[in-house]
């Protein structure tokens, strides 16, 4: 989880200053982790740019009731193989291959995906050299054990970033950029918030997504003091706040087309 923060910072460009040696190690990082890292920086930067819209969020967003939502209850139930779902098919109904780059959504960045996607194919075929030589044994307990946790830790975190009882979705006619990045909300995950770069403090990252993981406490204290009434924020256990909304937004997953603003409660 550490290793994707560090290329979730290349992806913002907060990593270095020259965006070769971002894209570079964002490549390198993300493909230890099975992550397509060109075509999961352009997704997650539409994600930015539309944070709290319902009609335009990238995922975990309320689904409207002209669309079947059964299938995005795959990423949630099914944790870290969710992460890998979501990667294969996108999230319904707005759906997307990160490991296709001629998708639309690619049409501008075809060769920084392909690039990407090429190295993640490098690094699967020295995960095969290993398990040939260590044994399959050796190399479900080393590697892929530790990456189906890393996958979990990351639907885990994401979610939460996003959906809590009082988390406001916009339709797209009220969203602004503003309201959208302040529902972003702040958890502490315990011993486990610096071995993850702080990334629970999410709020200030989507106000200011150029801040690198070190500075992200340091910001969030002076926007804290200086913003006391819009911080988001909250304490409670992580485990438990993740299936508490898991339930919640498992009963209102979906939003009718006349509802201008839905909030969970």
């Amino acid at each position: 989880m550490g290793l994707f923060v560090l290329g979730h910072d290349c992806g913002h460009g907060s990593f270095s200053k020259y965006e070769i040696i971002n894209d570079v190690t964002g490549t390198l990082l993300h493909s230890l982790v099975l992550t397509p890292y060109y075509p999961w920086k352009i997704s997650h930067r539409n994600h930015h740019k539309n944070t709290g819209n319902i009609d335009k969020d990238e995922v975990f967003y309320p689904v409207r009731k002209q669309y079947d939502n059964g299938n995005n209850f795959l990423y949630l139930f099914g944790l870290g193989l969710g992460w890998f779902v979501y990667l294969f098919r996108g999230y319904h109904p707005r759906n997307h291959c990160h490991f296709n780059p001629i998708n639309d959504m690619y049409a501008n960045h075809v060769t920084g995906c392909t690039l990407s996607i090429a190295a993640l194919v490098g690094w699967l075929g020295c995960i095969l050299y290993y398990a040939c030589s260590a044994g399959l044994l050796a190399c479900i307990k080393f590697y892929i054990i530790p990456e189906v946790v890393f996958a979990s830790w990351l639907l885990m975190v994401t979610f939460l970033h996003h959906i809590e009882e009082d988390t406001p979705w916009y339709a797209d006619e009220q969203w602004n950029y503003v309201k959208g990045q302040l529902s972003s909300i702040d958890r502490n995950y315990g011993w486990a918030h610096n071995v993850i770069h702080n990334i629970g403090t999410h709020q200030i990252h989507h106000l200011f997504s150029r801040i690198p993981h070190y500075n992200l406490e340091e910001a969030t204290s002076h926007f804290r003091n200086a913003f006391p009434d819009l911080v988001r924020s909250r304490d409670d256990r992580i485990f438990p706040s993740m299936f508490r909304m898991f339930r919640k937004f498992s009963d209102q997953f979906r939003i009718s087309d006349a509802a201008l603003i839905h909030v969970y409660k």
